[in-house]
């Protein structure tokens, strides 16, 4: 994982490598994408890791493969049963889709996870942002999961499960080798610090 020279050691979990491993930040986004306004939620200090550039190519494929499928059914039941209106839920979907499509790359670049002493924060979002700070000691479950197409491009998504659901981080588009470094990481770190659950 790569440290960032003005991080203070004591901001980084004490089972981490400090020699400047790259495994989490190989094929990712160069840098965290924040919304413009004076009212975003800050960044703050410390080195932030971001998806692999992948995430966006299998998101795209997959909304436009969704959009495609809907727009075939729509035109098959106009043409078979000669309903005109399948077109209007089509093409809102199709509107929908469109915007999704348009966005994507953005909103992938605000995803962003960050490992401190006592907990890993995970920020998304432009317009509607979440950061949520999950301790290492309440973490119970930590789970890697990827389709056929996360397969392709060799990303996975990473769910950390904890007892209150709110709290539960699903951080999508990791590389593989960096989500199971993350998951190895967070396992070490969460069984020095087990609290009484």
């Amino acid at each position: 994982m790569t440290i960032n020279p003005e991080t203070p050691p004591e901001s980084m979990p004490p089972t981490a490598d400090h020699r400047g491993d790259d495994v989490l930040d190989r094929g990712t986004f160069e840098s965290i994408r924040e919304p413009r306004s004076a009212g975003r939620l800050p960044l703050g200090d410390g080195q932030w890791h971001q998806l692999a550039q992948a995430y966006v190519w299998v998101q795209l494929i997959s909304t436009a493969t969704l959009l495609i499928v809907v727009l075939g059914i729509a035109l098959v039941l106009q043409l078979w049963l000669e309903q005109m209106w399948v077109w209007i839920p089509a093409g809102v979907f199709a509107l929908i889709s469109v915007w999704a499509l348009a966005i994507t790359p953005r909103q992938a670049r605000s995803y962003g996870y960050q490992l401190r002493q006592d907990d890993l924060v995970f920020r998304r979002g432009i317009l509607w942002q979440r950061v949520v700070a999950v301790p290492y000691g309440r973490m119970q479950l930590i789970d890697i999961t990827h389709g056929p197409l996360d397969r392709g491009f060799g990303i996975a998504q990473l769910k950390l499960v904890t007892a209150a659901a709110t709290t539960a981080v699903t951080i999508p588009g990791l590389t593989q080798d960096a989500a199971e470094r993350l998951r190895d990481t967070l396992v070490d770190v969460a069984e020095t610090r087990r609290t009484g659950l």
